[in-house]
């Protein structure tokens, strides 16, 4: 167990592919590790044989699960294009980037429930109440999405610059090395 865990929750992962939650001493399934990460918990799953941190893979379960199972929220050509990434030189830049950006809508989100949080009283809750502030907010959240979407883009474009910089300084005089033109 890692220094970090001790505040964590441990789930165990055994070979016949069931979870057992340290804290309930109880076995649980994906379900309720999804529900765990809805709730915003923290916790590890452990390989119980080798203790392997075996949490990546389980999350990426969930989102197979999720996937596959309703509305979509990856393209086949979004989910190509991921793919694309694996063994390139800009894998790790891209994971950083869509962390950020990641984090950026979800800043967005929470700034929207914020404003409506007032409309959540189930005494003043009524449709034309609701309708009101959807009318009100479409403005503003489109442009908080278009002034976030430029964001991207420029942090994008600025990443490219500073690499096709490093790289002219690392390979100085070979083609092929110029900044984006904006």
């Amino acid at each position: 167990m890692q220094p970090d865990e001790v505040a964590l929750r441990v789930l165990k992962k055994y070979p016949n592919r069931r979870l057992y939650d340290t804290q309930t001493s109880s076995y649980i399934t994906l379900t309720d590790v999804k529900q765990m990460v809805l709730s915003g918990e923290s916790f590890v799953v452990r390989d119980a044989k080798t203790g392997e941190d075996l949490t990546r893979s389980i999350l990426l379960q969930i989102i197979l699960e999720e996937e596959t199972g309703g509305v979509p929220m990856f393209s086949t050509q979004m989910l190509s294009q991921i793919i694309r990434f694996y063994g390139h030189a800009m894998q790790g830049m891209m994971g950083s980037y869509l962390e950020k950006n990641l984090q950026t809508f979800t800043d967005i989100q929470a700034r929207i429930a914020e404003q409506s949080k007032g409309l959540y009283d189930p005494k003043a809750m009524n449709p034309e109440l609701w309708a009101q502030f959807l009318q009100g907010q479409a403005p503003v959240v489109q442009g908080l999405m278009g002034n976030y979407l430029e964001q991207s883009k420029s942090m994008f474009l600025q990443m490219q610059e500073q690499m096709a910089k490093q790289a002219e300084t690392l390979f100085p005089g070979m083609a092929g090395f110029v900044p984006p033109k904006r």
